[in-house]
């Protein structure tokens, strides 16, 4: 990487494999805690495989009217059941992957337990999943809009269900695993970091590493 040994991220909930990547590609990993919340990204949204294909699962939240919201002030809404609707249709996609029911005691409490704030959510589940797969990432949350060093790698935005709209990663190239739904769809790229360690487990780690260019 040359001098550019940092990144930045946007919050981003239960994060695409590309987003893993950087955490294992970068020395230090800057989240951008003072923007302002933009709709239809990975910030409240996440991307999984079920029997009829593409699921996107949204976590709906709070929004003034009128008004922009910083990400670290944005309360998750409640108005539906949205926790239990997600954790069923997670269960249904991967309740039959090879690692689903040794991992779900580390899943199952975000969708049971109520957070108040989407930043502090996405957090605490990327603290549990950088444990799972074995990364050790240096996190840093922004002290202002993006305040980070100038040899930093701003990828806020460039990580993104619109990923067509963005240059391609040219140090990303999604490394094909099994997924519970490959005879039907084959492989399904730059899911939800959830698709892979449900599907390979102690292996994430090294589908991570192959994925890195």
């Amino acid at each position: 990487m040359g001098s550019l040994n940092s990144v930045l991220l946007s919050t981003a909930c239960f994060a695409p494999v590309q987003y893993f990547t950087k955490l294992e590609q970068f020395e230090v990993i800057y989240i951008e805690q003072h923007e302002h919340f933009q709709k239809q990204t990975f910030r409240n949204r996440y991307e999984i495989l079920g029997a009829n294909g593409l699921l996107s699962l949204v976590i709906p939240v709070v929004k003034g009217r009128g008004r922009k919201i910083n990400i670290k002030d944005l309360l998750i809404s409640y108005d539906t059941d949205w926790q239990r609707n997600h954790w069923r249709t997670i269960f249904s996609a991967y309740n039959s992957s090879p690692f689903f029911e040794f991992y779900q005691d580390d899943i199952r409490p975000f969708f049971e337990k109520p957070w108040k704030y989407l930043l502090d959510y996405n957090m605490a589940g990327l603290e549990v999943l950088t444990e799972l797969t074995g990364l050790e990432p240096n996190i840093q949350l922004t002290t202002d809009f993006e305040a980070v060093p100038n040899n930093n790698v701003n990828l806020r935005e460039a990580i993104s269900p619109k990923s067509h709209k963005f240059p391609p990663d040219q140090q990303f190239k999604p490394y094909p695993y099994t997924q519970v739904f490959t005879d039907k769809f084959g492989f399904t790229p730059n899911l939800s970091i959830l698709d892979l360690i449900f599907n390979e487990g102690p292996n994430t780690m090294v589908i991570l590493q192959k994925s890195i260019f």
